[in-house]
C-alpha cells in the first residue's frame, strides 16, 4: 500500500506519538485553581515518575497548552477566566494529546458537557489520587508505540476502506484524501470498530477495549465521542450510514459505505 507524503497534521502527530515518546518522563499540564488541590495532585503525580506543570487560570492555560504541547491536559471544569469547556473548546481542535477533565461529583451534565467538547476521560471530584493515576496511565497506554512500531506477525497496522485510510502507528486517519483532525479517544474508538468492521460492538466491548474496565450502564462517554466521530466523518450525522446503532446491541462499523479510495 503507498503512502502519501507528510502532511502538516501527519507531521504533528508524529512529533506528538513518537519523539515525545523518546522522553522518560511524561509532562503533565494540570489546570487547577484550588492550589492545596493542585499540589497535592503535583505531589502524587511527581512521586510516581510524571513531570506536572500547574496552572490555575483558564485563559493562560490555552497558550501554555499550546505553546508547550503537553504529553497530557489535567483540566477542571470550575476556573477563572475561561472555564474549562471553553478551554478544552478552544484547545482540541489544535492540541492532539489526551485531555482528562475533573469535573463535579453530582452533576452529570459536567461530564457530559466535557465529553462533547472534546475531552477523552473524566474523574470526579473530590479526587482519588489513585483513580487519577489509573485513568491517567490508560490514556497513555492508549498512546504509546512500541519500540518495534507495534508489528505483529499477520497483523496489518494500516487499515483502507475505500477513502478511508487509518494507520495506528502514526495516528494519522484521512477520508477522500484529507486529512481528519481526531483527537485520541476518537482515533482510538474508530480504529476498534474499523479493525472489526462488519460487527456489531455492544458498549461493554468498546469499553473493555478503550478504558480496560466493563460498561457501568450509565457512562455516556463512549455514545459521545461515536457523536463527535459522525460529525467528522459522515456526510449526513443525522442519517449514519458508516457507523451505524444497532439498537439494543451496539454501534456497527460498514466496510463498504466509506466511497471510492484515492490510493493506486
Amino acid at each position: 500500500m503507498g503512502c502519501r507524503g507528510s502532511s502538516p497534521a501527519r507531521r504533528r502527530h508524529k512529533l506528538y506519538g513518537f519523539e515525545r515518546n523518546k522522553m522518560k518522563q511524561k509532562e503533565i499540564l494540570l489546570v487547577e485553581d484550588d492550589l492545596p488541590l493542585a499540589g497535592l495532585i503535583r505531589e502524587y503525580l511527581t512521586q510516581n515518575g510524571y513531570t506536572v506543570e500547574v496552572v490555575s487560570a483558564g485563559d493562560d492555560a490555552v497558550q501554555v497548552i499550546l505553546e508547550s504541547v503537553p504529553d497530557l491536559v489535567i483540566l477542571d471544569l470550575m476556573l477563572p477566566g475561561l472555564d474549562g469547556l471553553s478551554v478544552c473548546r478552544e484547545v482540541r481542535p489544535h492540541y492532539p494529546g489526551p485531555i482528562l477533565m475533573l469535573t463535579a461529583r453530582e452533576d452529570d451534565m459536567d461530564q457530559v458537557a466535557g465529553l462533547e467538547m472534546g475531552a477523552d476521560d473524566y474523574v470526579k471530584k473530590p479526587v482519588e489520587p489513585r483513580v487519577l493515576l489509573a485513568r491517567i496511565r490508560a490514556l497513555f497506554r492508549r498512546t504509546e508505540v512500541p519500540a518495534n512500531g507495534g508489528e505483529e506477525p499477520g497483523v496489518s497496522r494500516d487499515l483502507c476502506f475505500g477513502g478511508l485510510f487509518i494507520n495506528v502507528s502514526t495516528r494519522v486517519v484521512s477520508l477522500g484524501g484529507k486529512d481528519v483532525n481526531l483527537s485520541t479517544t476518537e482515533f482510538d474508538t474508530l480504529w476498534a470498530l474499523a479493525a472489526r468492521s462488519g460487527e456489531v460492538l455492544s458498549r461493554d466491548d468498546l469499553s473493555h477495549d478503550l478504558k480496560g474496565r466493563e460498561y457501568d450502564g450509565f457512562d455516556r462517554s463512549i455514545d459521545i465521542c461515536i457523536s463527535r466521530l459522525r460529525r467528522k466523518l459522515e456526510e449526513n450525522p443525522e442519517k449514519p450510514e458508516r457507523i451505524k446503532t444497532v439498537w439494543g446491541s451496539g454501534y456497527l462499523f460498514v466496510p463498504d459505505a466509506w466511497g471510492e479510495s484515492d490510493r493506486g
